[in-house]
């Protein structure tokens, strides 16, 4: 890509990350069985290949939608990236003890210290991912002017408010899946 304009590279990253998205949307749909009967096993897309497939997407997004140069977007790039993973290793800690703590609270052999521990690492990992995300955002906005903070703020609003559109409908589509398999079955 090299001699390639910066827009031109830009427009091509996006589309290639759109493509992604799309074919994890589409993976993530017959996972869910709206391309009919059921998938075979391996069409199914993991919870945590679609977030990072979404994450893609959102990269691609923020250059556009933050109106970031090509020099700006070098800085901002492997910041956002950091803040993507730093928040994906908090979630995949807090709810790998939060299984801990429903295990421990099914269990009637196990005692209050147990719980008791088991509540001081989920706070430790609420903060260490507090602490985090703010060195995170304190380095974006290191590379963002004024506007393109504020920007940033409600671009990941938005981002937010879309991956829980799709989720309802993956749901939804589960859901009537589920529905349509239970009328088929004798």
């Amino acid at each position: 890509m090299r001699g390639v304009p910066g827009m031109l590279k830009r427009r091509m990253a996006a589309a290639v990350a759109a493509a992604m998205f799309v074919v994890g949307l589409a993976g993530a749909a017959r996972a869910q069985g709206r391309a009919g009967g059921v998938p075979p096993e391996d069409a199914a897309v993991s919870p945590v290949e679609l977030q990072r497939m979404f994450d893609a997407y959102a990269i691609v997004q923020a250059q556009d939608f933050l109106k970031l140069g090509d020099e700006q977007y070098a800085k901002f790039l492997p910041r956002f990236k950091g803040m993507l993973d730093a928040r994906r290793q908090a979630l995949q800690q807090r709810t790998r003890v939060l299984n801990v703590v429903r295990r421990l609270l099914m269990d009637a052999q196990s005692d209050d210290g147990m719980v008791r521990d088991a509540l001081k690492q989920l706070q430790e990992i609420e903060n260490r991912g507090q602490a985090d995300a703010r060195k995170a955002y304190d380095g974006i906005d290191q590379v963002l002017d004024l506007r393109q903070q504020a920007k940033f703020r409600v671009f990941e609003e938005q981002m937010e408010r879309r991956k829980l559109e799709l989720v309802t409908r993956a749901r939804q589509a589960n859901r009537q899946n589920r529905l349509q398999q239970q009328k088929q079955q004798p």
